[in-house]
């Protein structure tokens, strides 16, 4: 029988939830009660490796390592020390700012090295490690990149909060930073290119500038690596040729700002959304939580709302808090600022919450194991 395990993190910890038919659902942890786990992300090879980004204002930053599901954790290296890139970056005002370390906001271990895994940070950088954690060395061609002083942060930090990896190239790399926009390397790092082209921002003095582009998250199919979905600080976009252009597909949507983005484990041209009121009012319009499904690849938007509280329901879908199974039919989970969790064990149709009253979730991560 297959298995799927949820990785959560949290504002006051990490929880994993694991079921064997997904319907009953165990909880367990805390662990690392009290910090905030910005992510958790089981490595590909072998899914009992996982790593936590583990943060607090009061103790800074840990990485953590478990061999065993879970169920034990152990320290790894935490210097993320930034390397051969002096100077400064923008800050809010246009005034410069000293590249500083502050925290680790997403985890991305390789497809093709159990040892091997890649760290995205706020200053905004790539940090990459293989030896399992133990040692890191920052990828600075990004931040070599002839923008890189003119990024600035959003209102959430300037962080890299998505990694994607090519699923047979190796030497491909995709990141998106806040709020610069989306990169792509082609050589394993050494160089990079700024790959915004269509995006169109309207708080920009340059509203298709070459960068400054919040975007929130990019969701790649692995079966088709050059189609890239968008959800950015407005619009959904979708690029055809791995982010050289972009155009947008938010369609009818009741609203296309939110956070998070994903694709069907088996449908390459089904995705799904949370739309969220607006930049100012980051909760679902109307207080009734819905996931938006396009089985077209964008433009043409269902709403989903069977099992989701449809009044007084005011909370956030973060863009780590998405995550999809590879079972049959496919599976999708979404945790909530007001600490539920979600699951679809029939591709959206419906819904159920598998648990409430955890912390605020900041990232979730589906598992499917032998």
């Amino acid at each position: 029988m297959t298995a799927v395990r949820l990785l959560v993190g949290t504002r006051k910890g990490a929880f994993i939830l694991s079921s064997d038919d997904r319907e009953r659902w165990s909880v367990a942890g805390p662990y690392f009660p009290g910090w905030e786990i910005f992510h958790l992300k089981g490595s590909p090879i072998n899914p009992d490796r996982i790593y936590a980004s583990q943060s607090s204002g009061w103790f800074g930053q840990v990485m953590q390592r478990s061999e065993d599901g879970g169920q034990t954790w152990s320290v790894i290296d935490n210097r993320f020390a930034y390397e051969g890139v002096p100077g400064t970056h923008q800050w809010y005002d246009g005034t410069p700012h000293p590249w500083e370390f502050r925290r680790v906001w997403h985890i991305e271990p390789s497809l093709f090295s159990a040892d091997t895994l890649y760290a995205g940070v706020e200053d905004a950088a790539l940090f990459q490690s293989e030896d399992s954690g133990q040692s890191w060395q920052e990828v600075s061609g990004l931040r070599r990149q002839d923008t890189g002083p003119n990024w600035m942060p959003g209102a959430g930090g300037m962080c890299l909060h998505t990694i994607l990896l090519h699923p047979t190239d190796p030497a491909r790399i995709l990141v998106a930073i806040s709020a610069a926009g989306a990169f792509r390397s082609d050589d394993a790092g050494r160089r990079w290119k700024p790959i915004n082209h269509g995006l169109n921002s309207s708080h920009l003095p340059d509203p298709t500038a070459e960068i400054g582009h919040c975007v929130h998250h990019i969701a790649m199919h692995p079966s088709r690596p050059d189609t890239l979905f968008m959800q950015k600080h407005w619009d959904v976009m979708r690029s055809d040729d791995a982010g050289e252009n972009w155009r947008e597909i938010s369609g009818d949507l009741p609203t296309d700002f939110g956070f998070v983005i994903d694709v069907h484990p088996h449908e390459p041209e089904t995705l799904y959304v949370v739309p969220i009121k607006s930049d100012a009012e980051h909760f679902p319009p109307d207080g009734k939580l819905c996931v938006y499904r396009s089985r077209s690849g964008g433009h043409e938007w269902e709403p989903l709302t069977e099992g989701l509280p449809q009044r007084d329901c005011y909370v956030n879908v973060l863009r780590d808090a998405m995550s999809v199974d590879r079972l049959d039919p496919g599976g999708v989970y979404f945790g909530t600022t007001g600490g539920q969790i979600y699951a679809s064990a029939d591709s959206g149709d419906h819904w159920r919450a598998i648990v409430r009253d955890l912390p605020a979730i900041l990232s979730v991560e589906a598992q499917t194991l032998p």
